[in-house]
């Protein structure tokens, strides 16, 4: 999606991006998905390391990382993920969605430092619901950044192939909804291969054809991330955790020397390193999901109330220009 303005708090404002360059889900595949939901994940890019954290997370490394990220000079490119709020969800693996990604925006509020943007990676919302969608867009409003950027989740185009999701979110995107962007030195590509769904994620030929060009002109020195939904790895395609045509898009990566593909729908961290391609998977704000293979299907997982936030969290991405990597953490909401 094209990002919209949030409101700006009197702190000053971090570099915004630019502006973006300009199949529906049946009752079965939404009954196969309904337990799919993402997190919030802070990145963080600090003196050429990629630290990932969960929010709210006590641990040394986390709060040195905070830290580092914080004290960051202004040149320094920080923003912060989150996922699968699954606004609109009702079990008992969550009973109050809103208060979950309440305490996510919360805790990138107070994160000490105000982030360039903030990216949704997906699963927006649980229904699709026109209610749902506006829900999230108002929560959302309360982020203190200059930027909101989305991409759309299986949830969020039930059976209207994602027309109420890009009405709200897709205003200057591309196709169903995808689209790029450049700040601080660093390439952006926000995918959508949650469309054309029978079990795998699928980008299609359009979508491929668009990043062909898209990278065509760019040096191999500058650094890209690539956000999609569903992994551009094969996580656990038994349960439909990948992409069927990625390869082809991998492909077109593998000249640039730093790349950091960044998703959700799995509602856990998972970090896989494939040569100059680094792939982080991002936790929830909604509810776990078993890992792969310790269930027979991805379903919602409920844990004792007070062990609910430990799976929780957002994501701070930081980089600065002269490094090649980014610095990725992970912060719980517990």
């Amino acid at each position: 999606m094209t990002a919209y303005d949030a409101p700006r708090s009197p702190e000053p404002a971090g570099g915004a991006g630019e502006p973006p360059r300009e199949h529906g889900m049946s009752r079965r595949q939404l009954m196969r998905h309904a337990g799919w939901f993402g997190g919030a994940v802070v990145l963080t890019v600090a003196g050429g390391e990629v630290i990932s954290h969960v929010a709210g997370s006590r641990d040394t490394t986390a709060r040195d990382t905070t830290a580092r990220a914080a004290a960051a000079p202004s040149t320094a490119l920080r923003f912060v993920q989150v996922s699968d709020s699954h606004i609109g969800f009702q079990g008992p693996a969550n009973t109050d969605v809103v208060g979950s990604f309440t305490a996510a925006i919360d805790q990138v509020n107070g994160l000490g430092f105000r982030p360039d943007f903030v990216m949704h990676s997906g699963d927006l919302t649980h229904l699709s619901t026109a209610g749902q969608f506006d829900q999230v867009r108002q929560m959302m409003a309360g982020l203190r950044t200059d930027r909101v950027f989305t991409v759309p989740g299986e949830h969020d185009s039930i059976g209207d192939a994602g027309r109420a999701y890009r009405q709200i979110f897709g205003k200057g995107t591309l196709g169903d909804g995808w689209y790029s962007f450049d700040t601080h030195g660093v390439h952006f590509l926000a995918l959508v291969n949650t469309l054309s769904l029978e079990k795998l994620g699928h980008l299609g030929t359009e979508q491929i054809d668009f990043v062909r060009k898209d990278l065509a002109g760019l040096p191999s020195d500058r650094p890209v991330v690539v956000f999609s939904h569903i992994p551009l790895f094969a996580m656990y395609p038994q349960w439909g955790w990948s992409t069927d045509d990625a390869l082809k898009v991998i492909a077109l990566l593998r000249r640039f020397s730093s790349v950091t593909c960044l998703n959700g729908h799995v509602h856990q961290l998972f970090t896989k390193t494939e040569g100059n391609i680094t792939f982080h998977s991002a936790t929830t704000t909604a509810y776990p999901l078993p890992k792969p293979g310790r269930a027979a299907t991805p379903t919602p997982q409920v844990v004792p109330a007070r062990r609910l936030k430990d799976a929780l969290g957002i994501r701070t991405v930081g980089f600065r220009r002269g490094d090649q990597q980014l610095a990725v953490k992970d912060e719980r909401l517990a």
